[in-house]
């Protein structure tokens, strides 16, 4: 990446970035809280509301780079764990927590690789690897080994709708990207 594209991020000021931290951890907490809610055997409340947690990263990294995207999930990450004890049981704090993290730290990571690219493609192809590793790590730290919880069957379900919402996310990204996200240099 350039200096002069790195150069046109803006500068947070301290109530959005405080808001981005609370919004991130609304979304966690909510996830948390509601992945141990199954829909049907193959699906749970939670695989419908995290993937705005990819939106969120990347609108941030869009408007003010990804080194300030990585600031706001990882204050989220703090924030939520903590929350996230109390609110749902320690595995799935535990799992969400790992998860997280490094699912956020892989979406940034490809999205600001690929940001030159098409509006879509860094979104969508970031959105797809982060939500795959995200599933899996959450499940496997979350049910693997319980006999109770058909793990495989949420695993696939779940991974199939935050793979579909990431999709469905292009269209709020890109009516968000021409002036909540769009870089300085282009305003």
């Amino acid at each position: 990446m350039s200096t002069s594209v790195r150069s046109s991020f803006v500068t947070i000021s301290p109530i959005a970035y405080v808001v981005a931290i609370a919004i991130m951890i609304a979304i966690v907490v909510a996830s948390n809280v509601l992945v141990q809610f199954p829909i049907n055997p193959w699906l749970t409340y939670g695989a419908l509301t995290y993937p705005i947690a990819f939106l969120v990263s990347d609108l941030l990294n869009r408007r003010y780079g990804p080194a300030m995207a990585r600031k706001v999930a990882l204050a989220g990450f703090v924030a939520a764990l903590a929350i996230s004890f109390y609110v749902a049981s320690p595995r799935i704090a535990l799992a969400s927590g790992f998860a997280y993290l490094s699912s956020q730290l892989l979406d940034i990571q490809v999205f600001d690789r690929l940001r030159a690219a098409s509006w879509w493609k860094a979104p969508l192809i970031a959105g797809i690897l982060a939500a795959t590793l995200d599933t899996f790590i959450f499940f496997l730290i979350a049910f693997y080994g319980h006999a109770e919880v058909s793990w495989f069957k949420l695993f696939m379900g779940d991974l199939g709708v935050k793979l579909a919402l990431n999709l469905v996310m292009l269209a709020p990204f890109r009516a968000f990207m021409w002036n909540l996200a769009k870089p300085a240099s282009d305003l």
